[in-house]
């Protein structure tokens, strides 16, 4: 079997020598790219298996091309910077990333990051290929969803937690089972990742996003989806 690829994105050849070092120590094969265009040319050209993209490059900085690395393609990407609040990891997420470290960090944490991603598991009970909801339509094989007003596209952890959701309907589903089912068992605590899918997520499927129907908060506990009713 081949060795994992990750594609490493940084603009300092230090941190990029430091991360080569350990990955190729732990089984990794490791690609390099120091700005954010180099990074979208290499994903043209060869295949990875995921990104660890620094926030802070120059040029095009890691939130653009993370959004055009998602426009293109669903490889796992977590981001690392030296930023830790809670809206960065919110623009973070809402520009299509898998998750996110902050600098500086050990290699153990970032080994089990990759690994969550790896041992992620994919949503067993499958929701149906398409779903509508007052006239918004989904399309779980595209990622699609086409609304009165356009066309919206699901990022892949949108898309996961929606599937998971739909298929535990009815269901109140909380925090720590939500993130764990989605980033993996070492996950429980990280609630503002759900609330930044779900307010995305409310964006894409919702009539009205201030007043969801179909995907309730649960306060204190997790989150619902209230399924359409039976016509």
């Amino acid at each position: 079997m081949s060795a994992v690829k990750i594609l490493v994105v940084d603009d300092e050849p230090q941190m990029r020598r430091a991360l080569r070092s350990s990955l190729s120590a732990h089984g990794y094969d490791v690609v390099e790219a120091q700005s954010g265009e180099e990074a979208v040319r290499k994903l043209d050209a060869e295949v990875c298996d995921f990104v660890l993209l620094d926030m802070n490059l120059p040029g095009r900085d890691g939130l653009a091309t993370c959004r055009t690395i998602r426009a293109g393609s669903e490889v796992p990407i977590i981001i690392v910077s030296v930023r830790s609040s809670e809206r960065d990891k919110v623009a973070v997420l809402n520009a299509g990333a898998d998750d996110y470290v902050t600098k500086p960090f050990g290699v153990p944490e970032l080994l089990a990051r990759v690994e969550a991603v790896k041992r992620r598991k994919p949503v067993t009970n499958r929701p149906p290929e398409v779903l509508v909801l007052d006239g918004v339509r989904i399309d779980f094989e595209t990622h699609q969803v086409a609304t009165p007003g356009g066309e919206e596209h699901l990022t892949p952890k949108e898309l996961e937690l929606l599937q998971f959701m739909v298929s535990h309907a009815g269901q109140v589903i909380p925090h720590r089972r939500l993130l764990q089912a989605l980033w993996g068992a070492d996950y429980g605590g990280e609630v503002e990742y759900l609330r930044v899918l779900v307010n995305q997520l409310r964006k894409k499927i919702e009539r009205d996003p201030h007043h969801p129907k179909y995907l309730l908060t649960e306060p204190w506990v997790g989150y619902r989806f209230a399924p359409p009713p039976v016509s």
